[in-house]
C-alpha cells in the first residue's frame, strides 16, 4: 500500500530535493509592507542641498567712479606737487616762483565780495557736492539687478540686453510690423507698428506677451511695462 503523495507544486513551494537526499529550504518572497514613516534619501558624497529661494536683498551695484578718482587725484598730486617743489626751492634759499607770488598778492588784495572770489568759491563748491553725491550714489544705472537665489552670488542684466529681448518678443506677434523698446530701471516704454490686423487684438496680444517677456528676465524690480500700437504712415 503506498502512501499519498503531494503534488509537484506543493513540494516545490515548500522545500527542494537535494540530489543527496536531503531537503533545502527554497527563499521566500515576504510581502512588502507600508512604510511607517517618511522615507529617508542619502545623498551622494560632494553635493549638497540646493539653496533655499531668497538669498537676501537685490541693491544696484555700486560703481567704482574710477574716472572722478583718477581725475581728483591726478589735480591734487599736480597741485600738491607744484607748491612742495616751490616750497623747497625757497628753503633752499631760491626765490619763490612768480605765479605762487602773483597768487599770494591776488588774495592778499581781492576782498571776499570780489567777482573773481565768489566764482573761484562757485566752482569749488559744484566740485564738492559733485563728488559728495558721487559717493553716496551707486551709480552703473544700466545695470539692472536680478534676484538673489544664492546669498553669495548677485547678477545684473544690461538694459539693452532687456530691451532687445523684450523687443525680439514683441515682433513674435501677429501683426507686428516693427517695434522699439525704451528701457529704464521702473519703467519700460513699447512702440509697435502694425500693419494689420485690429490694433485693440494686437495691443492686448502685446501685453500678454511682454508681461511673460519681463517675469521670464528675473529682475529683482520688474519694471512696469507700457504699450502704443499705432499704423504705420503713408508712403509719399
Amino acid at each position: 500500500m503506498s502512501e499519498p503523495r503531494e503534488p509537484q507544486g506543493a513540494a516545490d513551494s515548500e522545500g527542494g530535493e537535494d540530489p543527496g537526499g536531503g531537503t533545502r529550504r527554497l527563499p521566500v518572497m515576504e510581502p512588502a509592507t507600508p512604510a511607517t514613516g517618511p522615507l529617508l534619501t542619502k545623498e551622494p558624497a560632494g553635493t549638497e542641498p540646493p539653496p533655499p529661494p531668497g538669498g537676501g536683498p537685490a541693491g544696484r551695484f555700486w560703481s567704482v567712479r574710477r574716472v572722478p578718482a583718477c581725475v581728483v587725484a591726478l589735480l591734487l598730486l599736480l597741485v600738491a606737487g607744484a607748491f612742495l617743489y616751490d616750497v623747497t626751492a625757497v628753503r633752499a634759499g631760491r626765490s619763490a616762483l612768480g605765479w605762487r607770488r602773483e597768487l599770494a598778492r591776488q588774495l592778499a588784495d581781492r576782498h571776499l565780495d570780489d567777482t573773481w572770489v565768489l566764482a573761484g568759491a562757485a566752482v569749488a563748491t559744484a566740485l564738492g557736492l559733485w563728488l559728495f553725491v558721487l559717493a553716496l550714489t551707486p551709480g552703473l544705472r544700466k545695470e539692472l539687478p536680478m534676484r538673489r537665489i544664492h546669498p553669495d552670488v548677485r547678477a545684473g542684466l544690461h538694459r539693452a540686453a532687456a530691451a532687445t529681448v523684450l523687443r525680439d518678443r514683441a515682433m513674435e506677434v501677429a501683426g507686428v510690423q516693427s517695434a522699439r523698446v525704451r528701457m529704464r530701471r521702473r519703467r519700460a516704454r513699447v512702440r509697435a507698428l502694425s500693419h494689420f490686423r485690429e490694433l485693440d487684438d494686437v495691443r492686448t496680444d502685446l501685453d500678454g506677451v511682454l508681461q511673460d517677456a519681463v517675469s521670464g528676465l528675473g529682475l529683482a524690480r520688474p519694471p512696469t511695462v507700457s504699450v502704443r500700437v499705432t499704423r504705420p504712415g503713408r508712403k509719399r
